[in-house]
């Protein structure tokens, strides 16, 4: 079972295509590209073989769409211990042939079989175990966990020379295989969420069967769980996921549970466990029947109930997860300026919201997840949507350009919570993932005019009346501050711009430098240094950021006619 996302490794644009087609049944998958000869790719690489070996070194899974040998030259310096090793699989340029080379243990062949499947082929797998028995045991399916891995070499070994096999419990994929089951075989595989002790002659494996359900009042749960599973006897590898109601979803006790014990956590809306607590079963026992059909165990502790279904199951498929709202920024433009962080985000999100101009710099991060544009003057509007997305379970990334925090939508979302504060709004997860704004943008395109004291002004009157903007305006002229302005000039704006720099030249010499940026990080880039004097409504719009300059700001002409614009560090009074 494959518990990394892996990572696709092409050194050529042809391979985009299969590596996006391989995507689409690894959506985690991020995909590296050879720089200068692939575009459109989540990470950009130079030098192939030290991007390989890191990664391996990681543990991540590595799809390489390339020859098998340059994969077996570049990583054989690393290979040492085969328990550890990540699956590591060739795939043609062309899609024709997917090659498992390394990680039987790691689940290499099963990967290949959902690669093969994507790209309508036979993975070319040579294992003799998988060839013969029709199953890999050292690699159970989702959903089955191997307890004694050490013994499964022997084990196999014996197997293949003829041994008989007895299956006690129920395990499709056992049943179904090409295995020698007998009833009366030497060797044993067991398959029990129970805790057993394992031997050479019998393999144990672990069903995720076992649902926790846990209240929404607890504290500290991990010990109370910990203790519950001792007592019952059972193997906290069975255990497939946590359970609460939806009222506990921002419970950090819950999700300590399920960090704990490495699965996830779902939560039930009270609609889904009416039924349920209507019958007279209290919340935690409804989630824990909900999560298994099944009973929940005897139990001492009113705030965590523990049912066992009677085949694996998949939490991803019970409830929902806790919501997640991401409110990114991008930056001014250019995808060398969104962060780590927000490029992770974009990748994991399930929803994108956001003006579609923002939506589509994201480029190909965008693939895959569900778009939700809407006008650029809509912004409430879109932090409801936003809002009321992450509160059905999804993972909802609130795109802005800039930095989120600046006259963006994360003042938007928190202005909507406020005002209208949803009960359901109340469990999701928030979070502001900060990005480069355009006045940092437009001051590192020009030199440091924001070298010294500053502050950001947003000419729009449409939240805020010109009077107040008028005011702010003279008080950080007056101040000395260099003044960023935001939002210029629109179709229907254009006298306020003059009008802030008559305001200005009450403070300030006509030549004071005054920096126009436009289209920043995007094509059509311009930036340029004026005099305070010239400028006009129709040297700016939208896409313009405005800096001003203070009184000690200064220019330094260039030999080709351009302009360094700094303000000093040291501050003196004239």
């Amino acid at each position: 079972m494959i518990n990394v996302a892996p990572a696709i490794v092409v050194l050529g644009q042809n391979s985009v295509t299969v590596a996006r087609k391989i995507i689409t049944v690894l959506p985690g998958a991020t995909l590296y590209g050879l720089e200068g000869r692939t575009s459109g790719v989540d990470v950009s690489f130079t030098n192939f073989g030290e991007t390989l070996r890191e990664l391996f070194a990681q543990g991540t899974p590595l799809i390489g769409i390339c020859a098998a040998g340059i994969l077996i030259r570049t990583l054989a310096p690393l290979l040492s211990d085969k328990q550890q090793e990540p699956p590591v699989l060739a795939v043609a340029e062309d899609g024709s042939a997917v090659v498992p080379l390394l990680g039987g243990l790691g689940g290499v062949n099963d990967l290949a079989r959902r690669i093969a499947e994507a790209l309508d082929v036979k993975p070319a797998i040579t294992t003799t175990g998988y060839l013969r028995l029709g199953t890999t045991l050292l690699s159970p399916p989702p959903g089955y966990h191997l307890a004694n891995p050490d013994d499964a070499k022997k084990f196999i070994s014996d197997v293949l020379s003829g041994a008989q096999v007895k299956l006690e419990g129920i395990a499709p994929w056992l049943s179904d295989s090409k295995l020698p089951i007998d009833p009366k075989g030497d060797l044993t595989i067991q398959v029990t969420e129970r805790l057993v002790t394992p031997t050479a002659k019998c393999l144990v494996y672990h069903p995720a069967t076992i649902a926790i359900a846990i209240n929404d009042t607890i504290d500290d749960a991990i010990p109370l769980v910990q203790q519950l599973l001792a007592n019952a006897k059972l193997e906290k590898t069975s255990v497939a996921g946590i359970f609460a109601p939806m009222t506990a979803a921002a419970n950090p006790a819950i999700h300590a549970v399920a960090i704990a014990l490495g699965v996830p956590a779902r939560f039930f809306t009270p609609n889904q466990l009416e039924s349920l607590l209507s019958q007279g079963y209290s919340p935690v026992q409804a989630a824990a029947i909900a999560a298994t059909g099944t009973s929940p165990l005897s139990s001492s502790s009113p705030d965590v109930a523990i049912a066992i279904a009677p085949q694996p199951i998949d939490p991803n498929t019970i409830g929902q997860p806790r919501g997640r709202l991401a409110i990114i920024g991008t930056g001014p433009g250019g995808s060398q300026w969104m962060s780590p962080e927000v490029k992770e985000i974009l990748k994991s999100a399930t929803d994108l919201v956001g003006y579609k101009t923002y939506l589509d710099l994201i480029g190909s991060l965008a693939d895959g997840k569900q778009r939700h544009e809407s006008d650029n003057r809509e912004e409430e509007a879109r932090a409801k949507m936003a809002l009321d997305l992450a509160a059905s379970g999804r993972y909802v990334a609130v795109v802005s350009s800039g930095d989120p925090g600046i006259y963006a939508m994360a003042t938007a979302v928190f202005e909507v919570c406020d005002r209208d504060a949803k009960p359901e709004w109340d469990n999701i997860d928030i979070h502001v993932a900060p990005g480069i704004s355009a006045m940092q943008a437009a001051a590192a395109a020009i030199g440091a005019p924001l070298g010294h004291d500053f502050c950001a002004i947003s000419l729009s009157d449409i939240l805020k009346p010109w009077s107040a903007i008028a005011q702010r305006i003279a008080a950080a002229a007056d101040a000395d501050f260099v003044i960023a302005f935001y939002n210029p000039v629109s179709k229907e704006r254009t006298w306020q711009l003059a009008e802030a720099r008559n305001i200005l030249l009450r403070h300030r010499t006509p030549d004071t430098p005054v920096v126009l940026a436009r289209n920043l990080g995007r094509p059509g880039q311009m930036v340029k240094a004026i005099a305070l004097d010239q400028l006009t409504p129709a040297s700016a719009d939208m896409r313009t950021i405005i800096l001003i300059g203070s009184t000690k700001t200064r220019t330094i002409k260039r030999s080709d006619g351009t302009f360094w614009v700094y303000t000093p560090r040291r501050y003196t009074e004239q």
